[in-house]
């Protein structure tokens, strides 16, 4: 990545890198120390199942393959999480991406993000506020997209999310967009009636344009680590997610979470966010990210 990743995940590398490295010091590993091992994963938020991975795996890596232990520990939870693959998967223009997850979570953020980053390719950007629930909702998006200059379509608030979904698909295609974003209403997953509405969005996306959408992006707060993760089956059973966004990780201790919820959801993670500044929603690479929680440089250290 273009910048020092590490210092941005500083509260996150603290919690895990500082207090592995004084049991890694010695180079062999015994019981001992993987019990503190595994209380340390499960402290920065890995989870049982990647932890209890890492535990079996761990003794025997390092001595077979003579690598350290942090290595052996980074080679393990990179051949344990998803791989992000980030290549767009249709070349269909326009690009239709819909973007869901709960209020709070940086959904408005990280559409503006996108849009923002699509433009810099000189791509030709709509953003769509499918989100009708909140009056506010498309106001936020309307500021964006002024800052921007980005299209944007709304409706009214109480209007159909679907017609807005559908219009926005056949505006990108009639007027020849590049990408359309669509924002979708972030209450509490557990509200049937959110459940079918995102459901009927794919729905009208797919009558508007074959094979639309052709991404559907789940927003996560990084500060809530592992308990996003019911929500992120809630928003799973209503609309297939193909990738997810991960927030605020600068602002937490947390980060084991990325890999625990990519593992255990089988679905990569596509960007992160660390911070406030528009250049802080990054392309996910696994192996930076895996090295930067561990504390470890680029080229091995």
């Amino acid at each position: 990545m273009a910048f020092d990743l590490r210092s941005k995940l500083r509260k996150s590398s603290d919690a895990l890198a500082g207090k592995l490295d004084r049991l890694f010091r010695g180079g062999a590993i015994d019981d001992e120390d993987l019990d503190e091992i595994e209380d340390i994963l499960l402290g920065s938020d890995l989870g049982w199942e990647l932890t209890e991975k890492v535990i079996d795996e761990l003794p025997l890596r390092t001595r077979r393959s003579g690598l350290s232990p942090k290595e052996a520990l980074a080679l393990i939870l990179i051949e344990n999480s998803p791989l992000p693959g980030l290549e767009k998967t249709s070349e269909a223009r326009p690009f239709v991406t819909v973007v869901v997850g709960v209020n709070g979570a940086g959904k408005t953020t990280t559409i503006a993000r996108l849009a923002a980053r699509l433009q810099r390719k000189e791509e030709k950007v709509l953003i769509a506020c499918a989100d009708t629930f909140r009056a506010a909702a498309a106001e936020q998006l309307e500021v964006w997209a002024d800052r921007l200059g980005t299209a944007v379509l709304s409706q009214l608030p109480g209007s159909d999310a679907g017609a807005v979904a559908f219009d926005a698909v056949k505006r990108g295609l009639s007027r020849d967009y590049d990408s359309v974003i669509i924002d979708t209403a972030g209450r509490l997953p557990n509200k049937k009636g959110l459940l079918d509405e995102l459901a009927k969005i794919h729905r009208v996306c797919g009558r508007a344009m074959d094979s639309a959408p052709h991404e559907v992006l789940l927003v996560l707060d990084g500060t809530v680590g592992q308990n996003a993760r019911a929500q992120a089956e809630q928003f799973m059973r209503a609309i297939p997610v193909t990738g997810l966004v991960v927030t605020k990780l600068d602002g937490t201790a947390k980060g084991g979470s990325v890999l625990a919820m990519a593992s255990q959801l089988s679905i990569p993670v596509k960007y992160i966010g660390v911070g406030e500044g528009s250049e802080d929603l990054l392309d996910f690479d696994l192996e930076s990210y895996v090295r930067a929680l561990l504390g470890m440089d680029e080229a091995g250290g």
